[in-house]
């Protein structure tokens, strides 16, 4: 990276938490200087990011686990600067930068909604004693716990982790024989992706049939309502999302809005997942945070609203009111091997990026890299994103520049082998 100039040194600072490694994390970094700030990334390990480099992002290692070690290496990053605010894109760190940014005297989300959040134990007893609708649930610290669980529920469940994000380990069970091998798999995995160690328990949870959608809010206003697509039981990975969903399922927002202030949040954005079953829209969970799956982008394509400028905003005392929506739509397909394999060959990004209507489109496998086979998010190897004037439109072209993606993978290489 590039020495900084004494303007550039003096300008307020943004601190960056870690980051998701796709989707928004670089986008907070450009609109952070679009406003004039300083945008600087703590991380333990920044290699994770290759945008970083790219982009001339700065970085401060830190502890990004303690909130106290994260205040320090801010102050100490920003000198004589001003500290503008902090901020994360990645669910692992929302309590980390709570927290931090309570010890610094920034506004921020409160840390005690968020950590509540974070545990899906805690989290769902708060909605339901609330008196929002969620599905039947217990909690479960071994095997034996979960399938004494899954039997007063009844079956299918859905076992899943206390504090998991991206679908990872979401699994539905068929009978008492998966509900105990699921669950014990999960519990003999002691850390998450990032290396911290993770709740020692697993929700059991009934399985709710309907579609299923996401709403997205900032502060207790609902933005907007985005379809999701899911692929093949009985992992839940999220294949593809419209926005706005088209019947707009009302009701589903004035129950996330209720969910949010059950649990104390209300400051800046939130993602809440529900269910729309035959029992109303059901909450599964809520996320204080910016949703993943490149959604602020539908978003913004579909409505102008920028969620990602909007969360700089409030995290930095400068909020602006909303934009009212407009009245365009957006869509995202991603490409998901069906199996786990190697990949042999990539090819159609040319074919499917002249489809009328793509906007963006990438495939970012690789020849001879392992894929699928994880059911979580990490499965999903390329994207393509449409906008419409037309729900209809959108969709359309989505779907068919996704056919037009080609993923050759050799399932029968060596290691090949699928991850529950």
């Amino acid at each position: 990276m590039t020495g900084r100039s004494a303007a550039e040194r003096g300008r307020p600072v943004l601190a960056m938490i870690e980051s998701n490694t796709t989707g928004t994390g670089r986008l907070f970094a450009v609109a952070a200087r679009v406003r004039g700030l300083r945008p600087v990334l703590l991380s333990a390990r920044p290699d994770r990011y290759p945008w970083v480099v790219e982009d001339d992002v700065e970085v401060a290692r830190a502890d990004t686990t303690d909130a106290a070690a994260v205040a320090e290496v801010i102050r100490a990053t920003a000198d004589r600067a001003r500290l503008a605010g902090v901020v994360t894109s990645s669910e692992y760190f929302v309590a980390a930068t709570a927290r931090a940014a309570t010890r610094l005297g920034l506004p921020g989300a409160d840390p005690a909604a968020v950590e509540r959040c974070r545990d899906k134990r805690r989290q769902r007893a708060a909605l339901a004693g609330s008196g929002v609708p969620v599905p039947a649930f217990a909690a479960a610290g071994t095997p034996e716990e979960a399938v004494e669980a899954a039997l007063g529920i009844g079956f299918p469940v859905v076992v899943k982790p206390a504090d998991g994000t991206g679908s990872r380990g979401v699994r539905l069970c068929c009978d008492s024989t998966e509900v105990r091998d699921h669950t014990a798999a999960l519990l003999a995995v002691g850390h998450d992706e990032r290396g911290r160690p993770t709740i020692p328990a697993v929700l059991v949870e009934e399985h709710l049939v309907g579609p299923e959608v996401s709403v997205e809010t900032f502060g207790t206003e609902v933005v907007g309502i985005a379809a999701k697509h899911l692929g093949r039981l009985p992992s839940f990975v999220e294949c593809g999302h419209d926005f706005p969903a088209v019947p707009h399922p009302e009701h589903a927002g004035n129950v996330a809005v209720r969910a949010i202030e059950a649990l104390g949040l209300g400051f800046g954005p939130a993602h809440t997942e529900l269910r729309l079953s035959r029992r109303g829209p059901v909450v599964i969970e809520v996320n204080p945070r910016l949703a993943g799956g490149r959604i602020p982008t539908l978003v913004r394509l579909a409505t102008g609203i920028d969620l990602i400028g909007a969360t700089i905003d409030v995290v930095t005392a400068t909020g602006r009111p909303l934009l009212e929506p407009g009245p365009g739509y957006a869509s995202i397909r991603f490409l998901v091997p069906p199996r786990a394999g190697r990949v042999r060959r990539t090819a159609g990004v040319a074919a499917a990026a002249a489809v009328p209507g793509v906007v963006d489109v990438a495939i970012t496998a690789r020849p001879g890299q392992r894929v699928g086979g994880t059911g979580s998010f990490l499965d999903r190897v390329g994207h393509v994103i449409t906008a419409a004037p037309t729900a209809g439109g959108a969709r359309t072209a989505a779907e068919t520049a996704l056919a037009l993606l080609e993923l050759d993978v050799d399932t029968k290489a060596d290691d090949a082998v699928e991850v529950a």
